[in-house]
């Protein structure tokens, strides 16, 4: 199906992109509506929020040095605004973290499910237990996990959960440190210039917040328009040096899947972090030319479905063959995601999906690797050796055995369309019990797997071979896939229908500031 261009006024929930006349920021704005953090409003602007720096203040605080940060412009002057009133101007700014001790500790209670392996398992839990009535919660404190307020006399969960219980004596509290003073400060708190600024040395932009998270801790979150943000994802999801019409199809689903995905973080008041977990993200400090072309030429483009922007999933190669959403996360699939044979029409005639044995996907694996898409990555064939110690060791991490158990065995007994594996039963010396990891906790638990497209061949009692193929869960893009394309003359059109089979490329308008 031709992928076709519109412009539209496009829905996201109940955000909406409306044109009018672009202004600029001036001074002249309160510095109440400074402080205003609304996601959806900025997403209309055409704009995300990015949580840069996450747990500030805390123990898992690796990025402010001395619980400090050092904000710097080489021109004009910084602008910081606190919620508690505090103005103030300068060329630098610090900012530390000060533990403050609560009058009146107060102890905090939830029931935690979890630790999920990707925030899509996460979400659809959250759903789950919505529906029965709870109030829900997606969070993530170090894993995606879900929360519902802890209650007396609450149901027996089929899902293994346990009882959060804290007592908080002290509040982590951000203030402002100056050579003759220091003020406290309360989120969120703004900060802007004219000019880039570099936070503990490093330029990253011109507007931030810290805002206090869920956790207690704070977060760096970066106030940044849509084509600035891909200039920091391009080079570090598909590389600057990919033909231009694969950074041109990058661009698009990029931008696609950060707005579906803006409600992620939605809980700590930002759309996005710029780990894996999201769109690895890192400020630009050299503008790449052929990165900005391609952002510049597909500019507010993206892919719906149904006048909505698609979940547009992307990964580093799918080893020859693509995933559905349904057989790679605990969720349900989405219409526009097919498994399909990743190459020419004629490798589309000599395999058949689906692919269910390990004697089909052996064969598979063992074909001509160059008549596929992507055969250059580096992980689109690998065998991996494991042994019983090592999946024990990683079961102990997960807090799935204990010390004196030991693995046993090793199977697969469920496959996907594609052939990738759904479920792993993990066999142990206990009597009566084994542990069986589905979809994507399969590669969470046992995280040396590059894939879940892989047959298992015992070698002795304590050693397996995985035969597999690809990098990541197979859904959508395969980046690598993308490139080869681009590189025999495939336009980003044609790249991401083939891709996205039912997917339009639309035009979005967008509320500009």
């Amino acid at each position: 199906m031709k992928l076709k261009f519109a412009f539209l006024n496009l829905f996201l929930g109940c955000i909406s992109f409306l044109a009018i006349n672009t202004t600029k920021f001036t001074s002249s704005l309160k510095a109440e509506d400074l402080l205003k953090v609304e996601l959806n409003a900025e997403i209309k602007k055409g704009k995300f929020l990015i949580g840069l720096k996450q747990y500030l203040g805390g123990e898992k605080d690796s990025f402010s040095k001395k619980k400090n940060i050092k904000f710097i412009t080489d021109k004009g002057f910084l602008n910081l605004i606190s919620s508690n009133g505090i103005k103030h101007k300068s060329k630098q700014i610090n900012i530390a973290w000060v533990d403050i001790p609560i009058k009146n500790p107060k102890t905090i209670e939830r029931i935690v499910f979890g630790p999920f392996a990707s925030y899509e398992s996460a979400k659809k839990e959250a759903e789950k237990l919505k529906n029965k009535g709870f109030e829900t919660t997606v969070a993530y404190p170090k894993n995606w996990e879900v929360w519902i307020p802890f209650e007396d006399n609450l149901p027996k969960f089929e899902l293994k959960n346990k009882i959060f219980r804290k007592i908080e004596n002290f509040q982590i509290t951000p203030v402002l440190k100056s050579e003759y003073s220091v003020m406290k400060l309360e989120g969120p708190i703004y900060i802007y210039a004219q000019d880039e600024i570099k936070i503990n040395g490093v330029n990253f932009g011109k507007n931030f917040y810290l805002i206090k998270d869920s956790y207690g801790t704070w977060t760096l979150v970066q106030r940044i328009e849509f084509d600035d943000y891909l200039a920091g994802v391009l080079p570090y999801e598909i590389g600057p040096n990919s033909p231009l019409e694969a950074l041109k199809a990058q661009a698009i689903i990029a931008r696609t899947w950060g707005i579906f995905n803006s409600d992620r973080f939605t809980m700590d008041k930002y759309h996005l972090c710029i780990s894996t977990q999201c769109q690895v993200y890192k400020p630009s400090k050299i503008p790449n030319k052929k990165v900005q072309k391609a952002i510049e030429a597909t500019s507010n483009l993206i892919l719906t479905y149904g006048n909505q922007p698609i979940n547009a999933f992307y990964h580093g190669s799918n080893g020859g063959v693509s995933a559905t959403a349904g057989e790679s996360w605990q969720i349900q699939d989405y219409s526009y995601f097919n498994s399909i044979i990743d190459g020419s029409e004629s490798l589309n005639k000599i395999f058949k999906l689906p692919i269910k044995s390990e004697y089909d996907l052996n064969n598979f694996l063992d074909f001509d690797k160059e008549q596929f898409y992507g055969s250059n990555h580096s992980l689109f064939r690998w065998n991996k050796k494991i042994s019983s110690l090592e999946i024990k060791e990683k079961l102990i991490k997960n807090k799935l055995i204990n010390i004196n158990e030991d693995v046993l065995d090793l199977n697969s007994t469920e496959r996907g369309f594609s052939g990738r594996v759904t479920k792993l039963e993990i066999q142990t010396n206990k009597v009566n019990k084994s542990i069986v990891l589905v979809k994507d906790d399969i590669r969470r638990v046992l995280n040396f797997i590059p894939s879940n497209l892989f047959t298992i061949n015992k070698l002795s009692d304590d050693l397996w071979l995985l035969r597999g193929g690809g990098f990541g869960h197979g859904v959508g893009l395969s980046q690598s896939g993308a490139i080869e394309m681009a590189k025999l003359g495939f336009s980003y059109e044609q790249i991401l229908n083939h891709y996205y089979r039912d997917a339009k490329l639309e035009k979005i308008e967008i509320l500009s500031q």
